[in-house]
């Protein structure tokens, strides 16, 4: 089996916060708004992660495809996801809002539907991506213009990368980790989560420990 692209691990990471925020909140003690705040701030940083990925798709994927000559109908049903999540996305955002303020066990249940509502969407999203869309980038991976494409699809910075990496690794298993370092090198991904991914070490880690 072949190891998972880059984007399927990213896919793979938002899966698993979308499903561990569910759990958190479906568990939380009556009463518990430091941990509502704390998952709240795990969840901030995947709608960070997931916002970014999806705006570089839109803005340099999607028009790259299109310009090959690639089914615009498939792209704008793209498109129109992308908008689908961010509301999703940012109904559970307001709901956790909320919830630090009134945090009571019924309202994290609430929050908790929201965020299962939203996993749909999200999931109905990457599993259309990954099955109709990413076998035709396959087919591009050596053309140099697809290449130079790609470059534009990480993050503003070196910070910004050591922080992504580090949240794509937390919690991942075996293929997540093997997919991961066949596009990073290991000593890459190391150095940067080690030395410069403290913002997701201390802000972020702690909350699924």
């Amino acid at each position: 089996m072949p190891p998972l692209s880059m984007n399927q691990v990213i896919h793979a990471a938002v899966r698993r916060d979308v499903a561990r925020t569910e759990q958190a909140l479906r568990a939380l003690a009556e009463g518990d708004a430091a941990r509502v705040s704390q998952v709240r701030t795990a969840w901030r940083n995947l709608v960070r992660e997931l916002t970014h990925h999806h705006e570089a798709e839109d803005e340099h994927m999607w028009p790259f495809l299109a310009s090959r000559g690639f089914d615009a109908t498939l792209l704008a049903q793209m498109e129109a996801e992308h908008q689908a999540m961010k509301t999703a996305l940012a109904s559970v955002s307001a709901g956790l809002d909320a919830l630090v303020a009134t945090p009571t066990a019924d309202h994290a249940t609430a929050v908790a539907d929201d965020v299962a509502r939203a996993a749909t969407v999200v999931k109905g999203h990457l599993e259309h991506e990954e099955r109709d869309v990413e076998g035709l980038m396959d087919d591009l991976k050596h053309d140099a213009d697809f290449e130079e494409l790609t470059k534009k699809l990480r993050p503003a910075s070196t910070l910004d990368a050591a922080n992504a990496l580090a949240w794509m690794q937390d919690g991942a298993g075996p293929r997540e980790l093997e997919g991961l370092r066949a596009a990073v090198p290991r000593p890459v991904v190391a150095v940067l989560t080690t030395l410069l991914a403290r913002r997701y070490r201390r802000e972020v880690a702690p909350t699924w420990r």
